[in-house]
């Protein structure tokens, strides 16, 4: 019970804070406008690939919850309104279920309300072969998101703060299934030196999971009472993250998630070279202060905002947006340089 009772813990703080005040880095990012693209909105294609399936857009529901009766619910709603719009999901982690098959609904539901779309499935980058296979079946998910939290564990009463196994773990897993295994961060940022690691393990999908959004150690904070600035500005940018795994030059696919909030933001992290762009926390909002059409009309308007900069910058797909040029400025600028990552690349692209 108390997993079930952390899980709503976690609901509710992540809806009562907001997101992290040091930001995703992403307001230092600038798209460079096109004044003559010739482009009308009928010529604009959002869809992308991913894991074998077509998407109408470059967009995930993130991992949000499951494990508790209240949940099913939430996940219902996040599954009709990805079913309805196109876009991909995943689920919370799938440990409380392999628990307590009480609350295997909570989970199952997201397949049974969305049967072809992407949906992923969830579990600690510690979990086991076995249990991957579980999760992955549970729910039909065409691949499974392995969590780090390791500030998260070290702030949380009830953490699990042993992480030497961790690479060696992630490498067997790998090597034991037969579908995709994602790594995601929950908030602190991938490094280039994480990415790496997680590459020569045998991830070839990171969902680099950025500073800038829901913040976990605000969150275990606020359920002790407690308040400490210092750790919570803890983490490295989303958009940083994203700059510095991608100049690895790596076969490796990033998705952008960590305080994106707007179609600014997935345009800028599709044009700087992300595969996905995916949000929990706004979701999650929506849909409990209204409904699922709600959240249906939410996402919408981000496709349709998503559209509006295409035009703007001359990119009729996706595709063409990983190729226009982008401004690097500010702390973002100052931070990729002090880390050696060629922060003019992206504006000579369009040269090429």
């Amino acid at each position: 019970m108390k997993r079930q009772e952390r899980k709503i813990d976690h609901l509710k703080f992540s809806l009562e804070l907001e997101d992290n005040r040091a930001g995703s880095g992403f307001a230092d990012i600038k798209l460079v406008h096109q004044s003559v693209s010739g482009i009308k909105p009928s010529q604009v294609d959002l869809s992308v690939h991913f894991l074998g399936k077509k998407l109408q857009a470059p967009i995930m529901i993130n991992a949000i919850t499951g494990g508790h009766p209240s949940t099913l619910k939430i996940n219902r709603g996040l599954a009709i309104a990805a079913r309805k719009t196109g876009v991909a999901m995943a689920v919370g982690s799938q440990k409380a279920a392999l628990d307590d098959s009480r609350v295997r609904e909570t989970y199952t539901v997201a397949r049974e309300e969305n049967p072809d779309g992407v949906l992923l499935a969830n579990l600690s980058a510690t979990c086991t072969p076995e249990e991957a296979v579980q999760a992955v079946g549970m729910i039909g998910a065409d691949g499974i998101q392995v969590h780090f939290n390791v500030p998260q564990e070290l702030f949380m009463d009830e953490g699990d703060p042993d992480f030497n196994m961790v690479l060696p773990n992630l490498k067997n897993l790998v090597d034991s299934v037969d579908f995709p295994v994602i790594a995601k961060e929950v908030g602190f940022g991938m490094s280039r030196e994480t990415i790496l690691g997680l590459y020569r393990a045998g991830i070839k999908i990171m969902d680099i999971g950025g500073r800038g959004g829901t913040n976990f150690i605000s969150i275990e904070n606020a359920r002790r009472g407690e308040k400490n600035r210092e750790s919570e500005d803890w983490g490295i940018p989303t958009a940083v993250c994203l700059f510095e795994g991608l100049e690895l030059g790596l076969p490796i696919d990033l998705i952008a998630s960590g305080g994106l909030r707007t179609p600014l933001d997935i345009a800028k992290a599709m044009a700087a070279g992300a595969r996905l762009a995916a949000m929990a926390r706004p979701f999650l909002k929506v849909l409990l202060e209204g409904s699922p059409e709600l959240l249906v009309e939410y996402i919408e308007k981000l496709k349709q905002g998503l559209a509006r900069y295409m035009i703007m910058t001359g990119a009729r797909s996706i595709g063409e947006l990983g190729a226009v040029p982008l401004i690097i400025t500010g702390t973002t600028a100052e931070w990729l340089i002090r880390r050696e990552v060629d922060v003019n690349a992206y504006a000579r692209r369009q040269k090429k």
